[in-house]
């Protein structure tokens, strides 16, 4: 039977980044044009990570039980190492997802953002299909897609429409920005699983790209957040605050670029985690100091 802090390792607390960062986003891009609501925003900030905690268990229990998760570098998979039981590790995911589902209605009643319900209940459906049911898109490639649509695109605008019902060209380029530094967690984590996914069948798009290809996709997501972050700072030069995260970026590119495999890539992936986190935090306060600094 887990221990406690087996299911807490379980949740992947280390991506929990990808779903705090397009928050913080999108509510200073609100506070940019002084519509900022902290009460919305921590709403929107529970169903994201709500959102994040369920599908990591159920990735958890789908690959558990599909065998693919037996022999793998990195987190506890409770299934896989049968540390807990697959029904258990399903229920989780649905208490989280049911959580989600609660807290995002009680968001758009608030809000009046009722074309966010369509959208949420996509959020969900996407969570579970990842690598749940008969033909899960995860397994063909599209993990990245989806994470850059719901932790970036999805997760930045509808938290700044639910404050503001509107969306802004800097919350698009923000939604951009923290949406391929998630991608770019995924990337590392499939770098990093290459061998074993090939062994099961699983072919996520570092299987299909190979490492040269991956390790320069890595870098060109990068790349593209830090583009974003100079668009933002066309319309909010206080918005260029964001830049600083970058520092964090330095040591992470030397250890993809420079080959690293298996074990030496877990690193990259806490640390474009802490590299995603700061620079949604440092963006989140750019825009909003933006109506007071310009």
């Amino acid at each position: 039977m887990a221990t406690l802090s087996q299911w807490v390792e379980g949740a992947r607390p280390r991506t929990l980044p990808a779903a705090v960062a397009p928050v913080l986003v999108g509510t200073g891009a609100a506070y940019a044009v002084s519509s900022g609501n902290a009460g919305y925003a921590l709403l929107a900030l529970l169903v994201s990570l709500a959102l994040q905690v369920g599908v990591n268990y159920a990735n958890d229990y789908s690959d558990g039980i599909r065998g693919t998760d037996q022999e793998r570098v990195g987190p506890v998979r409770l299934v896989g190492q049968r540390l807990a039981d697959p029904g258990n590790v399903k229920f989780a995911a649905m208490i989280c997802f049911a959580s989600a589902a609660l807290l995002g209605l009680a968001l758009v009643a608030l809000s009046s953002a009722w074309v966010m319900l369509l959208i949420g209940a996509a959020s969900i459906a996407a969570a579970w299909y990842y690598t749940g049911g008969r033909r899960p898109y995860g397994y063909s490639g599209l993990g990245e897609a989806f994470v850059f649509v719901f932790f970036g695109l999805v997760a930045t605008l509808g938290t700044t429409y639910t404050q503001t019902l509107s969306v802004s060209p800097v919350s698009i380029a923000g939604a951009v920005g923290v949406g391929a530094l998630a991608s770019a967690i995924l990337v590392a984590n499939n770098l990093r699983d290459i061998p074993t996914d090939q062994s099961v069948g699983k072919k996520t798009l570092a299987v299909r790209l190979g490492q040269t290809r991956t390790r320069a996709l890595y870098a060109a997501l990068l790349v593209v957040s830090l583009g974003c972050v100079l668009v933002a700072g066309t319309f909010y030069r206080t918005a260029l605050l964001a830049l600083l995260s970058f520092a964090l970026a330095i040591p992470l590119l030397r250890r993809v670029l420079g080959g690293a495999l298996g074990k030496d890539l877990v690193p990259v992936l806490s640390g474009t985690g802490r590299l995603e986190l700061l620079y949604g935090a440092l963006l989140a306060i750019g825009l909003a100091a933006a109506p007071t600094l310009g």
